[in-house]
């Protein structure tokens, strides 16, 4: 016998309201004579109607495209399907173009470090000093630059530093070992890493010096890693070969965060 589940939350009817679900509809009913009653009914718009969805979409979102699109969507059928061929953008300059001092980009806690904001003047004066390090090493637009990282505020700093250049990002949890590790990052050959020497998780501390040391050994295409001592502040950075700590990579204050467009794809 089926029974219907108990309603555990409902929104009010003031959220519903200020949801950009809401504000995406009435719109679309204002500006595009788009009228829908219901979630479903935009749902269903959205499924039949893909293109328009999702070019409305990027407008409501006032999405900015360095390059126009020629158009939204190329070959319906996976896997050959292409969006908004021809546009560029960069997703790092987006993070920032709402950037105030309200209220701050990042609130931090963990079991090693009591609770911390970090205000978007902060954040992005971190990136602009990563990014000009990351651009003397000659990282460019389509370079990699990986991370073993835990989720800690030098994990956002390093992919939007990363991807303000038009690098590519990829990241690894530090709990993952050796193997699991290379599988992700062997394939794309990269430049940089940026690690943590260990962790602490459940009042238990993880100490990963020797992982670092075989991802440095095993990808032959690094040129450089920024080691960021997490679990131990004393570790040893020149026991690790090439590499700089996170502090060093940040020296370089006051430079102008700059956005390399890239392509939609």
């Amino acid at each position: 016998m089926n029974q219907v589940p108990n309603v555990l939350w409902r929104p009010s009817r003031r959220l519903r309201q200020r949801s950009h679900l809401n504000k995406f509809m009435n719109w679309l009913r204002r500006y595009h004579g788009l009228d829908f009653a219901t979630y479903r009914e935009l749902w269903q718009w959205s499924v039949q109607e893909p293109a328009a969805f999702w070019e409305k979409l990027a407008g409501y979102f006032k999405v900015r495209f360095h390059s126009p699109y020629r158009k939204v969507l190329e070959y319906e059928s996976m896997p050959d399907v292409t969006w908004f061929e021809g546009a560029t953008l960069n997703y790092a300059e987006h993070i920032f173009r709402h950037r105030t001092d309200a209220h701050p980009a990042l609130i931090f806690m963990s079991e090693r470090e009591s609770l911390v904001e970090i205000s978007w003047a902060e954040l992005e004066h971190q990136v602009a000093a990563l990014q000009h390090y990351l651009r003397r090493l000659g990282v460019g637009k389509g370079d990699r630059v990986v991370a073993y990282l835990p989720n800690i505020p030098q994990a956002t700093v390093a992919m939007l530093a990363t991807i303000s250049l038009g690098a590519i990002w990829s990241s690894s949890s530090p709990d993952f070992g050796v193997d699991s590790v290379l599988d992700r990052f062997g394939q794309i050959s990269p430049k940089v890493l940026i690690a943590v020497d260990g962790y602490q998780y459940g009042g238990k501390r993880y100490d990963k010096r020797d992982v670092v040391q075989s991802l440095i050994a095993r990808i032959p295409s690094l040129e450089k890693v920024i080691l960021i001592p997490y679990l131990n502040p004393r570790v040893k950075v020149g026991d690790f070969a090439g590499a700089v700590s996170w502090r060093q990579a940040l020296r370089h204050r006051g430079g102008e965060l700059h956005f390399e467009p890239v392509d939609f794809s």
